[in-house]
């Protein structure tokens, strides 16, 4: 595929561990990596991440998978979500082993850092990318970690259900950063991010977890449907007073505080 050109981001082909990807980046002050979720770098993501510049934050935004700029649609979306279960990357993350991604996701963020300076850098992960964020916290350089709608492993056994795909070690050196908090979100009848994977964080982490849970059950004040999942983005109301909107006010806040304290 030709690479693709984003007006008003820089394009940069960037190589760690022998894998080059094209990572999107604009902004000044501190950085932030923003992982995807599928179908890929679409409009809605995009957009978060223009929010993330408006407050003083660099933006990284690595290609993972489709067309970066392409509108969201079903066809594209089922076609990306085929594409992630089939790849080595993203399929370890199932097996409670993490995956690659997250090793050069850590080597990124400390590419940031050198590049942007501050007290360290922030990182969102989104549907299938939404628990990479927790994974990258091995660095002592993360310092903002956002899980928007975790969804690996896939939510299909009990135990499934509860795991965040890390193995022991890598959860014990989480575990023992007492000065990072975390920051989840997902919508409560969202199957695919289901309450026992929340639960886990909370054992993990403690106090420390910041869960933001959006009512999605039958009959909602909101009117949010039953596959509402994106909560940043395609099912985002961006609106004064909506759930979404003061969730997504909650991590900008989450993001300047952390990165940019006064």
């Amino acid at each position: 595929m030709s690479a693709v050109e984003l007006p008003g981001l820089a394009r940069r082909a960037l190589t760690f561990d022998g894998v080059t990807r094209d990572v999107y980046v604009a902004g000044e002050g501190p950085a932030v990596i923003v992982m995807h979720e599928v179908p890929g770098l679409h409009p809605g993501v995009l957009a978060f991440a223009a929010r993330l510049r408006a407050l003083g934050l660099t933006t990284y935004l690595p290609s993972l998978l489709g067309t970066p700029g392409r509108a969201m649609t079903g066809s594209y979306t089922a076609r990306s979500i085929a594409r992630a279960c089939v790849s080595r990357e993203f399929a370890t993350w199932a097996t409670g082993r993490g995956s690659p991604i997250v090793d050069w996701m850590r080597q990124l963020a400390a590419l940031a850092h050198r590049e942007c300076g501050g007290p360290g850098v922030g990182a969102i992960g989104m549907c299938l990318t939404g628990g990479f964020a927790l994974g990258m916290m091995v660095d002592d350089r993360v310092i903002a970690p956002v899980l928007s709608q975790p969804s690996l492993p896939f939510a299909v056994t009990a135990a499934q259900k509860a795991a965040i795909g890390l193995d022991d070690a890598t959860c014990a050196r989480i575990a023992a950063r007492a000065d990072v908090p975390v920051l989840g979100l997902r919508f409560t009848h969202d199957r695919m991010v289901p309450p026992e994977r929340f639960a886990t964080l909370r054992d993990l982490l403690g106090d420390r977890f910041i869960a933001v849970e959006i009512d999605s059950g039958p009959g909602n004040p909101h009117g949010l449907g039953r596959m509402a999942h994106a909560v940043l983005t395609h099912d985002l109301t961006d609106r004064p007073g909506h759930p979404t909107r003061a969730a997504l006010d909650q991590v900008l806040a989450f993001f300047r505080d952390r990165l940019r304290p006064a």
